[in-house]
């Protein structure tokens, strides 16, 4: 008998990376996983959803902003796993490029936060590992 508790199989996922003027968009989980972190915003991939309807519809659900998505500039896997090994969460993450079409930002209940930062303001932020190195990828942080 499977323990529902536990994931049977991974989700997939997209992010949005938003640049403007010189910062990105960057949202602060409120809920596990990577509660309390700040990444780019995004979330699951519904049933015939494609990733770039996904992370418009995300962006704009998390913070208020309407967003053009692009194309994948980034693949990774997030898995968490309990103190006995078992999975709680894991998601296959497809980060797309996007661009800032419209909106003031408004966080959502899924969130804690949300904003526009440049480098040295992300570099002061707690971020997730996978943003970091994300946005170093992409000289972001330099």
């Amino acid at each position: 008998m499977i323990n529902s508790k536990f994931i049977t199989a991974p989700k997939a996922a997209a992010g949005a990376v938003v640049l403007e003027e010189g910062k990105v968009l960057l949202v602060k989980r409120k809920y596990p996983p990577q509660k309390g972190k700040w990444a780019i915003p995004g979330g699951l991939v519904k049933l015939g959803e494609t990733l770039q309807e996904a992370a418009e519809r995300e962006t704009l659900e998390e913070t208020g902003l309407i967003i053009k998505a692009k194309e994948p500039v980034h693949t990774f896997d997030l898995i968490e796993r309990d103190s006995d090994g078992k999975i709680l969460f894991h998601y296959v993450i497809i980060d797309l490029l996007a661009e800032y079409v419209e909106g003031e930002i408004r966080p959502a209940d899924d969130v804690s936060d949300a904003g526009w930062f440049n480098p040295s303001d992300v570099e002061k932020l707690d971020i997730t590992e996978t943003t970091k190195y994300l946005l170093g990828k992409m000289e972001f942080l330099g």
